[in-house]
């Protein structure tokens, strides 16, 4: 019985996971509260924080690493 239907991930999705838990993993408390934030905004938008980063990681990353972190 297949309970779940979902669609295996592909090497460049496993690998922009990679990234974002290495993110994650070595973020200052700052910019975990901001990652907290982004991750509560996708919530109320019926989004998964990890499916908005594998869909649009190179926008989302850039952001993070040249303004966000900033303010």
């Amino acid at each position: 019985m297949i309970i779940f239907n979902q669609k295996s991930m592909n090497p460049m999705e496993r690998k922009r996971l990679e990234k974002l838990d290495e993110l994650i993993l070595n973020a200052s408390t700052h910019e975990l509260e901001k990652i907290q934030e982004i991750d509560y905004q996708t919530q109320l938008e019926g989004l998964s924080f990890y499916d908005v980063y594998l869909d649009s990681s190179s926008l989302i990353h850039q952001n993070m690493k040249k303004s966000f972190w900033q303010s």
